[in-house]
C-alpha cells in the first residue's frame, strides 16, 4: 500500500509551497490507481481530488483538546529529536507554528465538523468512518487487517521522504 503523503507533496525545501496546481498534479499522479492511503485531502487546496479517488474515508473527529495536545507534542517531539520532516526542512519556531500550524489547525477541526458531512455526501461511493474518540479509533483499527506498509509513525520515518515528484 503506497502512503501518499500530502505534506510532502505541497512543502518544498524552506518550506515553500508547489503551489496549487502543481500539488494538484502531484496528488493525480500519487493517488492514480489503487494501492494508495492519503493522511489528508488537502480539500482547501485542491478541491475534492482525494475524495473523488478514495473509497474509503477515516475522519478522525476527536475531541479538539486531544488534537491540539497531540499537535503539539508531536511538535516538541520532534523539534527534540531534530527529526527533518521533508525536503530538509524542521519544525518551525514555536511563534511561527502558532500561526501556521496551532491555529489553523484549531480552526480547521471546527470548519470541517460544519463543511466534511456535506462535502462527503457528494461522494456517495465513499464508505466513510467517522471516529470521534480513541476507543473508537481503536476498535477501527482493530477491525481492519494492520500490515507494515500501513504501519507508521511521526517519528522521522522513511515514509516522511517519499515525495513522488521530481523538481522542475
Amino acid at each position: 500500500m503506497r502512503h501518499v503523503e500530502l505534506d510532502a507533496l505541497w512543502h518544498g525545501p524552506n518550506w515553500e509551497s508547489c503551489g496549487p496546481e502543481e500539488l494538484h498534479r502531484r496528488v493525480s499522479a500519487a493517488t492514480e490507481g489503487d494501492g494508495w492511503i492519503s493522511d489528508g485531502t488537502y480539500h482547501a487546496i485542491i478541491g475534492d481530488l482525494v475524495l473523488e479517488r478514495a473509497e474509503t474515508v477515516v475522519w478522525l473527529d476527536l475531541p479538539v483538546a486531544r488534537v491540539m495536545w497531540r499537535l503539539v507534542r508531536r511538535s516538541w517531539v520532534r523539534k527534540r529529536d531534530k527529526v527533518e520532516l521533508w525536503h530538509g526542512n524542521f519544525e518551525a519556531p514555536w511563534l511561527e507554528q502558532i500561526r501556521w500550524l496551532f491555529w489553523p489547525s484549531f480552526k480547521r477541526v471546527f470548519e470541517n465538523r460544519r463543511r466534511m458531512p456535506e462535502r462527503l455526501a457528494r461522494h456517495p461511493h465513499l464508505d466513510v468512518h467517522r471516529l470521534r474518540s480513541d476507543a473508537e479509533v481503536d476498535a477501527f483499527v482493530q477491525s481492519i487487517q494492520a500490515t507494515e506498509s500501513m504501519s507508521g509513525s511521526s517519528k522521522g520515518s522513511e515514509r516522511q521522504n517519499t515525495p513522488p515528484f521530481v523538481e522542475t
